[in-house]
């Protein structure tokens, strides 16, 4: 298992996107010797992610492939909240590489990119 760790510069903005929109939960946080900085851990089934703005901001912009079930299903849940929510939901996509797998490419509003993808049989 691999878990990458996404640079936020806004705590209130990271929860508003991973939980609010993307339906993530916290499993755990852990305080960080700087005031107001925050190392914590998010996930939704077996995706997971961790998220700091312990001031490596500049390493915004990373990318990460997470390989779910129920691609379109949680697609519609997420159209659902974009009303919500002020971030742009983009369409389900085939890839180039491959007409049996499909895609939702998700940017988060400090330049990291989280693909969400699902092979069809």
């Amino acid at each position: 298992m691999v878990t990458p760790v996404f640079a936020i510069s806004d705590y209130q903005l990271a929860l508003d996107f991973y939980v609010g929109w993307l339906g993530l939960v916290i499993d755990w946080e852990e305080p960080l010797s700087v005031a107001n900085r925050h190392y914590f851990q998010v996930s939704r089934g077996s995706v997971i992610l961790h998220l700091t703005d312990d001031g490596t901001e500049s390493r915004q912009g990373a990318k990460a492939i997470a390989e779910i079930t129920g691609l379109l299903f949680y697609h519609r849940q997420l159209q659902e909240k974009t009303t919500r929510f002020a971030f742009g939901l983009p369409a389900l996509q085939k890839t180039s590489w491959s007409d049996k797998v499909v895609q939702l490419e998700v940017t988060d509003p400090f330049g990291n990119h989280l693909v969400f993808a699902e092979v069809s049989i």
